[in-house]
Parts: structure tokens; sequence; C-alpha cells
């Protein structure tokens, strides 16, 4: 597949918070997720997930949002800009929510694997009022859209910046359309 995009902005948090600062550059670590990040680790670092079982393979490293959520968000009344939905990637050009399971993006020194799709929770309408409506919409036989972006594991680590390129390599053989991790 010869689809890119790149990267709009990179973001990180050391606490386990909602929204994340932007930063020029991220450290990737392969396996683990993004460095000087709270979900940063091989087994789950979700607060909720840990809870329940923390031995749980960590399949939620790094957080990705397409840039064109924030325009859409924005045109429905909610000022909402590159990480305060929590990504650690905003990204342009990519329709992130249609890759399938497996897909690598290729980025800057790193690769990630995409897992699947985040489950936006109500920690969204503490944000802002009504805007979990926003991005879990619900399709005419009552199914989640899920649209707060996709989850992924580092396969390569390396590092990454603002404006690196991104390059989509689809998984070998069948396509498996993404569900929530």
């Amino acid at each position: 597949m010869n689809v890119s995009g790149h990267v709009v902005a990179l973001h990180r948090s050391p606490v386990h918070g909602f929204s994340k600062e932007t930063v020029d550059s991220l450290r990737l670590l392969e396996g683990q997720g993004v460095e000087g990040d709270a979900h940063c680790g091989v087994t789950v670092q979700h607060r909720s997930r840990v809870a329940a079982d923390p031995s749980q393979p960590n399949l939620r490293q790094v957080h990705l949002i397409q840039a064109e959520l924030f325009e859409d968000l924005r045109a429905a009344g909610f000022p909402v800009k590159p990480g305060d939905l929590g990504e650690n990637l905003t990204t342009k050009g990519v329709d992130l929510l249609s890759l399938p399971v497996g897909t690598r993006l290729l980025m800057g020194e790193t690769v990630v694997t995409v897992t699947g799709l985040r489950n936006p929770c109500q920690q969204i309408n503490g944000f802002q009022k009504g805007l979990l409506k926003q991005v879990l919409k619900v399709d005419r036989e009552g199914r989640p859209i899920r649209l707060a972006g996709v989850m992924g594991i580092v396969s390569r680590g390396g590092e990454l910046s603002t404006g690196d390129r991104i390059e989509v390599v689809l998984p070998a053989g069948d396509h498996f359309p993404l569900t929530r991790v």
C-alpha cells in the first residue's frame, strides 16, 4: 500500500491524566511504548486494566489520533487540539480507523504495529461535556463506532520527530478490522 501521511504532533505525560504535553520528539522503546509516558511498559499500564489483571500484555503502548478528527470536533463546536485527548501521536493523511489489525506504521526510525481501537471512556466528558458522543457513536444496528484513535505496540524503537513521514505497510494475508483493545 502506498498511502503515506506525516506526524503532526507528539505528546507524552509521566502521570496518568487525561491530556498530554506536546513535545518536539519522542523516543519509542521496542516492546514498551513511549519513553517517559505513564502508559509505557511490557504489561498493561492503563489503571482499570491493571486492576483487572496486571499481567496482561500491553497492546496500548502508543495511542494515535488523526488530526482530521480534531477538525471534525471543532466543526461540531468542541475546541480540541492535539494532545488534549491523551494521544501520543497526532497524524495527518492516513485514515487510521480503516487500517486492519497488524498494519505497520513506519515513522522516523520507528515501527508501530496497530493492535486495535481506543475505547473512549467517560473521562472525555469530564474534559468537555458532550464530547464522548462525538467520539463514540452508534450505527443503525446499535454497534459502537469508535473514533478516538488507534492503539499500537512498538515493533522497532528509536527517535520520532514532528514532521516525520508515515509509511503504511499492510499485513500479508487476510485483513481483519480493528476492534477495541
